[in-house]
């Protein structure tokens, strides 16, 4: 489990990087899967500064997707050179890198059941994208390991109203109450769940957010907007 001590340090982390890189180092993690890749800037300095790890697998599809409806699903030339830029980032640690380049449905079998110490969630953040990313990366994941995840934003509204909204936050709420597990709210919008029996408690060290219910969500939206 997270102890407090532990938890008052990642409150203090200045970037996401930092924050993973001494949770990672802390633990002696030794295998991870990134879901979301994109240019292997995040993938990059974990791999620099977390000597445990020995198996990394990087899971992004790198090509425009017909049924993605966010700012970052660009053209296919532009996922190619992101996908070479990945490549060339995480070069030095070949050895230890798994690429898997599709979907996560379409790939994710290829990492064995609870073979995971983290897995860490950065990818398609609808309601249908997390759904499914944490519904299949769960039985990936040791039984007292973690699932991890950017973009858990108080609110669903991060792009502009023709765009789906991102709902991180609440669904991966309702997700670790589904499982039972613990979930902890972090700085910089990550969010880290413990897939253990300890029984579910979200806790919140960053008053952000109040209230996960879709709801709420789509008041404080109104609201805001009706203020501007």
């Amino acid at each position: 489990m997270i102890d407090d001590e532990e938890l008052t340090g990642m409150l203090g982390a200045p970037t996401r990087e930092a924050l993973w890189i001494e949770f990672i180092r802390r633990h002696r993690f030794e295998s991870l899967a990134e879901l979301g890749v994109a240019r292997g800037v995040f993938a990059e300095a974990l791999l620099q500064n977390c000597p445990d790890i020995t198996r990394y697998y990087l899971i992004d599809p790198w090509k425009h997707l017909e049924d993605w409806n966010k700012p970052a699903n660009k053209a296919s030339d532009a996922f190619e050179l992101a996908f070479g830029e990945a490549m060339t980032r995480t070069q030095p640690w070949e050895s230890a890198r798994v690429v898997l380049r599709g979907r996560t449905t379409e790939v994710i079998q290829s990492i064995p059941d609870e073979s995971l110490d983290l897995a860490y969630v950065d990818a398609d953040h609808t309601l249908r994208g997390i759904s499914i990313d944490l519904m299949r990366v769960w039985p990936k994941v040791k039984w007292g390991g973690f699932i991890g995840g950017d973009d858990f934003c108080p609110s669903i509204w991060q792009h502009d109203e023709k765009f789906e909204p991102t709902l991180v936050y609440p669904y991966a709420v309702h997700f670790a109450e589904a499982m039972d597990a613990s979930l902890f709210a972090l700085p910089h919008n990550q969010f880290l769940m413990q897939k253990s029996e300890s029984g579910f408690n979200f806790v919140d060290r960053t008053g952000q957010y109040p209230d996960a219910t879709l709801r709420s969500a789509l008041v404080r939206s109104v609201s805001r907007e009706s203020t501007d």
